[in-house]
């Protein structure tokens, strides 16, 4: 997604919102324990959206998002597949607990 007037701008926000938002209600619904969202904005013009929570269940791959209408699951890993320029994922492991933090980008250049 290329960032050049002020339409694409508002683009780009509404894009990072709903994949923001997505992660953590996803995190408190499926999670059994503490989760945290990470934005960071890196020059020149990558935006990261991160999500980590307790659960350490990989994610499933994403589905294309025609077929997720309906459905409750998989919605965020279907708009990233939509909508994010990259996406991944990784396990975490800190003081004996096994956690995951999943994570895209928008590229605004």
């Amino acid at each position: 997604m290329r960032v050049g007037d002020g339409i694409d701008r508002v683009r780009l926000v509404d894009v990072a919102e709903l994949l923001a938002t997505e992660p953590v209600s996803n995190a408190v619904r499926h999670a059994k324990g503490p989760a945290a969202l990470r934005i960071r904005w890196s020059p020149p013009g990558t935006l990261r959206i991160g999500a980590w929570d307790a659960d350490p269940e990989p994610p499933e791959p994403p589905a294309a998002f025609g077929r997720m209408e309906e459905s409750e699951a998989g919605r965020w890993l279907a708009l990233v597949r939509a909508c994010a320029d990259v996406w991944g994922w990784h396990p975490l492991a800190r003081h004996g607990n096994r956690d995951k933090y999943v994570w895209c980008e928008l590229s605004a250049a």
